[in-house]
């Protein structure tokens, strides 16, 4: 059903993405990536639609994330390059476009834009009682509900307005505006994104709209879930309090984090915590973006030719792709794979104990420890002096442990 709702918008993206290779002749210079005139002119000449249509099917695929609008210029989203081979993307896409289902179809002009606001935010309480009810709900049963979440709204808000006010009767509020009108608009705006059917002076969730209100609530569970401070404190900070837990209490954690947050917001946030020095956060970093999954796509590529994060995003679009998570260490050069045996190393030696430093040992991909310790010098890593220093307090064979000093010795002074 989703791919249905969002055909005719995949339709147009896939010609913006044919014809304008990634759309970048067609945006206007608005900084919105809305067509121009002359490209939606074109689109619905050889689409057989109209400009109108065009426009609206467009402006969907925004919404949707089928398109990704930077500056005065669009390209296909991740969304779009999925289309075929993954369901979740299209879903993914149909709930971005349920959640901006006020902006995909706009309220009246001559509608009191507070009151709006107001039952745009009452609305989710309309959506759970009607995915409740199960069946068709009467507009009037409909209507006392939203205007009794709107009072609850206006209650809570407990507004004094400041300075001068107008007299009674001369400019009408948000209180004065009948909801009947914006209740009507709202059902026909979440008809339009294929939520709901609106009919008869009657709503119906769709599936689909069942099946959308049903995860909100998941989320706001799972959120709720989240142990006190976790869920609204900084990426670096929740993952460090993730550090000591257990791998499926971390990732409840991940997602609880996640949820309260929009996925863009959500993944620049890990990616630059992973930007920093501390090697934990780095590799926790990336086991958040595991639990994010495709949408964490495009910006885990970008950093791919960032050395300290390279390894690690390797790692992740290749298990991304279905390689299994054994067998995805093949993905990267010896090179590589020393690198990310230091960092591994620095955070066990940060944040683990001395047994755990010392089995590290039996990861490296070298044969001996010679051999590793030559790779080691040689690939450039800030950390490898402290991390061969904790090595060889940390390991119980004087002779190797003589020899990891050395080796550390020879990467401080420059010497080989």
């Amino acid at each position: 059903m989703a791919r249905a709702v969002l055909a005719d918008a995949a339709t147009v993206a896939r010609w913006a993405d044919s014809a304008l290779r990634p759309g970048r002749e067609g945006a206007g210079a608005d900084g919105k990536g809305t067509l121009s005139a002359a490209t939606a002119e074109r689109a619905a000449a050889e689409l057989g639609l109209t400009p109108d249509q065009i426009r609206h099917d467009w402006d969907t695929a925004r919404l949707a994330g089928l398109v990704e609008v930077h500056g005065d210029s669009a390209r296909p989203g991740w969304r779009l390059r999925a289309w075929h081979r993954d369901d979740s993307a299209v879903l993914r896409g149909w709930v971005a476009l349920f959640d901006a289902w006020s902006i995909a179809h706009p309220e009246p002009a001559d509608l009191e834009p507070a009151a709006v606001a107001e039952v745009v935010s009452a609305m989710p309480q309309v959506l759970s009682f009607l995915q409740l009810s199960a069946g068709p709900v009467p507009l009037a049963q409909l209507l006392d509900l939203l205007e009794q979440r709107v009072t609850e709204l206006r209650t809570e808000r407990c507004e004094i307005p400041y300075g001068p006010q107008p007299e009674p009767g001369m400019e009408p509020g948000a209180e004065d505006t009948p909801l009947t009108p914006l209740l009507e608009w709202s059902l026909r705006a979440l008809a339009s994104v294929g939520a709901l059917t609106y009919g008869d002076a009657q709503a119906t969730l769709t599936p689909l709209g069942s099946w959308a209100v049903w995860v909100k609530l998941e989320q706001i569970c799972v959120a709720a879930q989240s142990p006190a401070g976790n869920i609204e404190v900084a990426a670096e900070d929740m993952l460090r309090g993730c550090a000591q837990l257990r791998p499926n209490a971390a990732r409840a954690e991940y997602r609880a984090w996640l949820a309260a947050r929009p996925v863009g917001a959500a993944v620049t946030e890990l990616i630059d915590a992973a930007r920093g020095e501390d090697a934990l956060i780095r590799g926790l970093a990336f086991e958040a973006l595991r639990v994010v999954g495709a949408p964490a796509e495009p910006d885990v590529r970008t950093v791919v030719d960032e050395t300290p994060l390279r390894p690690y995003a390797l790692l992740w679009l290749a298990e991304h792709d279905g390689a299994d998570p054994e067998d995805a260490h093949a993905m990267l050069t010896r090179e590589e794979s020393t690198w990310l045996w230091v960092d591994t190393a620095a955070a066990v030696a940060d944040h683990g104990e001395a047994p755990l430093l010392v089995r590290h040992l039996e990861s490296a991909v070298q044969a001996t420890v010679p051999a590793l310790l030559d790779e080691v010098r040689a690939v450039g890593h800030p950390r490898t002096v402290q991390v061969l220093v904790a090595l060889a307090a940390a390991h119980p064979d004087p002779a190797l442990a003589k020899a990891v000093r050395r080796a550390a010795f020879q990467v401080h002074t420059g010497g080989s």
